[in-house]
């Protein structure tokens, strides 16, 4: 290869010209992932530059190829799936090489017998569930962003799905993988259900957002789709009741496959806003569902609605039950028709002078509802109002959704930010962690020393020995 040639030269010379995209609409479209301005820590944005070039590799070996090159030319890379991050975690923060994963889009393998798909990191999750239900197979991993989001993306997060009260998470669901280290190297992990030959490397991988490496192909555990699903909506008088109820469940040991319980206030919505968001004001409401083999889904559900009506429960009809479970993909339909516009948000375009902004927290049952009233106190300090409250899969599950208006975008931004730095810090004060759902990325990576402690110190370790020049995903979860 000759010494005068540029680097889009070299890099087309391994991926193809036509798989090396340097155009500047390109570029500021991979400057962004889903996290939008309308959220708190929008300073953070600051640090964002636009990529060099985007690279569209087709194999590993062409990743592995790359990888290469920009560790000898110095250039940071950063990978990309499906770009639905809802943390920042895909933006580049130095100027480098953005490697799309999504050409690397194939099936490889659907084990039926061993309950096995062997996939490249760039297949979307949605594509991938068409073809393993025609095997009468599903997926564990049902995200919002099922429409848009790449296993590979799913690994690096860690993601957690509508599904994961029973299946866990996309990390979870991961056998064994093929990854591509930081000088290059090709690394092969088993696909195996169990293994005891020392730490798994798969972890290594599994919610580390392209800092260790690059995920290029993967073996997920799949799933029989069940013989019965049933769905069932309850509505309590207060949180503390549906709480209570959910908390029974699991002390009796029952298991959901989906529990998606909120509390929405909209009543100090601007009515402007509230159209635009199409939300209304609803009493506290469960959404839960039971699957798998007739006959035992029945007695679950049964169960599930004695506990339920004891905490004063009332059951809605199947109707609203199932609306639910239909339209939960919408907010990643409209990602992608956003995207498809040239927007990068998968909210409704809020006015500057509004933030909204949520945060999921990983606590002790024990402390939730102690929790919940700290949230509301914090808060109400900083002028910010809390929209709604809920849990997700499992009652440790937290999540907040909160709303700031000021008189400026800059005072609005100055409240969320920080109403949520202390919800989140009070959690961690409680033992708990700040997030349970979409990984760090650039978003909440100021707070992974106060999260970690000396485990922090332990991951810069492995990221200086696996990747001294810090090109892997630079700036992202504090390493």
């Amino acid at each position: 290869m000759k010494d005068d040639m540029s680097l889009g030269e070299r890099l087309a010379s391994i991926v193809g010209s036509s798989n090396v995209l340097i155009e500047d609409v390109v570029k500021e479209r991979y400057s962004r992932d889903a996290l939008g301005p309308h959220r708190g820590y929008w300073q953070d944005w600051a640090k964002i530059t636009k990529p060099e070039a985007v690279v569209r590799p087709k194999t590993t070996s062409q990743v592995s190829a790359v990888v290469r090159l920009c560790a000898a030319e110095h250039r940071a890379i950063i990978p990309w799936g499906g770009g639905s991050g809802l943390m920042g975690g895909a933006v580049p923060i130095e100027r480098g090489i953005v490697v799309d994963l999504r050409g690397m889009n194939q099936i490889l393998a659907v084990k039926e017998d061993d309950r096995m798909a062997v996939v490249e990191a760039g297949v979307v999750l949605k594509d991938l569930e068409a073809q393993l239900n025609k095997k009468g197979l599903m997926l564990g991993h049902d995200p919002w962003s099922l429409p848009v989001a790449t296993v590979g993306g799913a690994i690096a997060t860690n993601g957690l799905g509508y599904l994961g009260a029973r299946y866990g998470s996309m990390g979870e669901q991961v056998l064994g993988l093929v990854a591509v280290l930081p000088n290059g190297q090709i690394i092969t992990i088993r696909a195996v259900p169990k293994t005891s030959t020392g730490p798994n490397l798969k972890e290594l991988f599994v919610g580390s957002e392209g800092c260790f490496g690059i995920v290029t192909e993967a073996t997920l555990k799949v799933f029989p789709i069940p013989e019965e699903r049933l769905f069932c909506a309850v509505e309590f008088n207060s949180f503390e009741q549906g709480f209570k109820a959910i908390q029974s469940l699991y002390v009796l040991g029952l298991k959901p496959a989906l529990l998606d319980f909120g509390e929405r206030d909209v009543s100090f919505l601007p009515p402007e806003v509230r159209a635009l968001l199409h939300f209304e004001q609803t009493a506290p409401t469960l959404y839960i569902a039971f699957e798998g083999i007739q006959g035992e889904v029945d007695i679950q559900k049964n169960r599930a609605n004695e506990i339920c009506f004891r905490y004063e429960g009332r059951e809605l009809s199947d109707q609203k039950a199932q609306e639910f479970w239909e339209t939960r993909h919408e907010a990643g339909d409209r990602y992608l028709e956003a995207r498809e516009r040239g927007e990068v948000s998968a909210w409704p375009n809020l006015p500057p002078h509004i933030k909204l902004d949520f945060v999921h927290v990983s606590i002790s049952p024990s402390e939730v509802l102690g929790y919940r009233r700290a949230c509301q106190e914090i808060t109400t300090k900083h002028g910010v109002n809390i929209w709604e409250f809920g849990l997700w899969n499992r009652p440790e599950l937290f999540s907040v959704v909160m709303f700031a208006q000021g008189g400026t975008e800059e005072e609005a931004l100055a409240k969320m930010t920080q109403a949520v730095d202390e919800v989140l810090t009070k959690a961690q004060a409680l033992g708990g962690s700040m997030e349970y759902c979409h990984g760090i990325g650039l978003r909440l990576a100021h707070l992974m020393e106060r999260e970690l402690g000396e485990g922090l110190d332990v991951l810069k370790k492995i990221k200086r020995a696996l990747d001294p020049e810090d090109i892997m995903n630079p700036g992202k979860m504090g390493l």
